[in-house]
């Protein structure tokens, strides 16, 4: 059986984010004149110089509030008569298809409204299927939910891609699902890891063996070693893939599991919780992905998850970018004092002290008696109350500021940590 699923695997770095930088500008182009939001943001912006990495990091990140608030705001404006489509009337402006295009509409909590469009394998999940040991002719058993949210579709339309036969299980009724395994003899689960084991206990107790099940791809919740090797003891080799249902397939995980390893066809990025900035490889922040999806053109578009990025080129010989997988959500606002306080507040009180390389905003103290700590790097001369100024200035609070050593913070993405005892 081949190794990858497509020669784009393997090509080398350059030559893939040379391609992916040389689309970039005319995708915009083309995909500003069907999504008016996108065209909102980029007005103004020399399309022809979005090149490089650097020049990409210039454009503001669009995360899933400023989303979820453009659409809102669309479906308070529209009425009966609006001249707009549902690309602007139902999502923001952000979608380039409407009704026929669009195959299906999906629901997020929020609620967030995602398009899907007609191309084959639209959420781009059958590289992470055919990485987990799915192939042409087999049966996958899918217990991800076919309601409201995307995950049944994204891996239906994959397995379809790669020419599987699959049965639409969904969640739930877990005697149900294992006699369907039982007389169907499924070679593949895609679900959660959680639901998976679930259902071979189930099988266990009802005296039902699952011979034919060998491979799983999980998504949707941790993974840990633990349930992989539980899952390795009855025979079957299980995989994780992380996705969203806004983007699609980010990153999955292969036979070398060191991390996750980017999708084709977008970009991802690393940034600073709270800011626009990417962060040096390595080191944990905010993921950020532009995906050259002309159904749903996101540019930049902020996930929320915590990870960082994996030096070198992964052993099983795919080349792309990897990730560590998911390590945490970006958005640490924090109620300090009855008054929120949120990374971007932080990350402009920063922007202001180049003098500072690494911060961390610790809240402690006990219930209703708030400390506010700003931990700082320097390798130079700090003003403590110059600093302390500006903190106040943009939270409205005080702050204790704490020189520390260089390379003293943990490298896990925090810009604001809650510590406050509430025994």
């Amino acid at each position: 059986m081949d190794a990858y699923y497509e020669a784009r695997e393997t090509q080398s770095a350059m030559a893939r984010e040379q391609q992916l930088f040389s689309r970039l500008p005319d995708f915009l182009a083309q995909a500003s004149q069907q999504a008016p939001g996108l065209a909102r943001r980029l007005a103004g912006v020399d399309l022809a110089q979005l090149n490089s990495r650097q020049a990409l990091a210039q454009i503001p990140v669009l995360r899933k509030s400023a989303l979820l608030q453009a659409q809102h705001e669309s479906h308070v404006l529209a009425d009966s008569a609006s001249h707009h489509d549902e690309r602007d009337r139902v999502f923001g402006g952000f979608s380039a298809v409407a009704w026929g295009a669009a195959r299906r509409v999906f629901s997020s909590p929020g609620p967030i409204y995602e398009p899907e469009g007609s191309a084959p394998d639209y959420w781009g999940f059958a590289r992470a299927l055919y990485a987990a040991g799915a192939r042409p002719g087999m049966l996958v058993h899918n217990c991800f939910s076919y309601h409201f949210t995307p995950a049944g579709a994204m891996m239906e339309t994959a397995a379809h891609a790669l020419e599987c036969t699959v049965f639409p299980g969904g969640v739930g009724q877990t005697e149900q699902q294992v006699r369907a395994m039982a007389d169907l003899a499924p070679h593949m689960y895609v679900g959660t890891p959680s639901f998976l084991r679930i259902i071979l206990e189930k099988a266990d107790s009802m005296g039902l063996s699952l011979p034919s099940l060998r491979y799983a791809l999980c998504s949707g919740e941790a993974f840990p070693l633990s349930l992989v090797a539980w899952l390795g003891q009855r025979g079957i080799t299980g995989y994780q893939a992380y996705g969203s249902a806004d983007l699609g397939l980010i990153a999955y995980e292969t036979s070398a599991r060191e991390g996750l390893i980017a999708n084709e066809d977008l970009i991802l990025e690393i940034v600073r919780p709270g800011t626009d900035q990417p962060v040096p490889d390595g080191e944990v922040g905010e993921v950020v992905v532009t995906r050259l999806n002309p159904a749903y053109p996101l540019l930049r578009f902020g996930t929320g998850d915590l990870s960082a990025v994996l030096p070198g080129i992964s052993p099983c010989g795919r080349t792309n970018v990897r990730i560590r997988g998911w390590l945490g959500r970006a958005d640490q606002t924090t109620k300090v004092r009855g008054m929120f306080v949120h990374p971007e507040q932080v990350a402009r009180a920063l922007a202001q002290h180049p003098e500072v390389s690494r911060a961390r905003l610790v809240v402690s103290g006990a219930a209703g008696q708030d400390i506010m700590t700003l931990k700082v790097e320097a390798t130079t001369v700090v003003d403590v109350e110059i600093l302390a100024a500006t903190v106040r200035e943009q939270t409205k609070l005080r702050a204790i500021i704490e020189l520390v050593s260089v390379g003293s913070l943990p490298n896990d993405g925090k810009v604001i940590e809650d510590v406050r005892c509430y025994d």
